[in-house]
């Protein structure tokens, strides 16, 4: 199991996913092989040797980032393991490319690192300690 943000083109300045119009229609991210290419910038040990799912490695830590097979990326899924890096690491990719995630496990539904975010990363570790994930 991981723990799993949706990165997409949201509308700015949502306090919450319920606030996204049901008229919204989000923006492509872009060429897939320029959104690896910015990754790399950020990320430079990112493996996409599998360009529809790169992995990055930290210590302790690995995010899977799945961009699907299409060459214009609609959306992607950063899927994150291990220890307390990995959302720095994620919050830090997010930042520097300047896009925002979905969060299932935030209250407002949307990714913001603060301490809610790293008190629900630590929950999720916890629980996933105990099922043996």
């Amino acid at each position: 199991m991981s723990y799993d943000l949706f990165v997409q083109d949201l509308p700015p300045d949502l306090d919450t996913e319920d606030d996204i119009p049901d008229d919204f229609e989000p923006r492509s991210l872009g060429a897939r092989s320029a959104l690896i290419a910015q990754i790399l910038a950020i990320l430079p040990a990112a493996d996409f040797s599998d360009p529809s799912c790169g992995v990055v490695k930290g210590d302790g830590y690995a995010i899977e980032i799945s961009l699907g097979d299409a060459q214009t990326v609609p959306s992607f899924a950063l899927h994150l393991r291990g220890g307390d890096g990995a959302l720095p690491a994620a919050h830090h990719l997010l930042d520097s490319l300047g896009l925002d995630a979905l969060d299932p496990q935030a209250e407002s539904g949307l990714f913001v690192f603060d301490e809610e975010a790293i008190a629900n990363f630590k929950a999720w570790r916890k629980f996933q300690d105990t099922v043996g994930g």
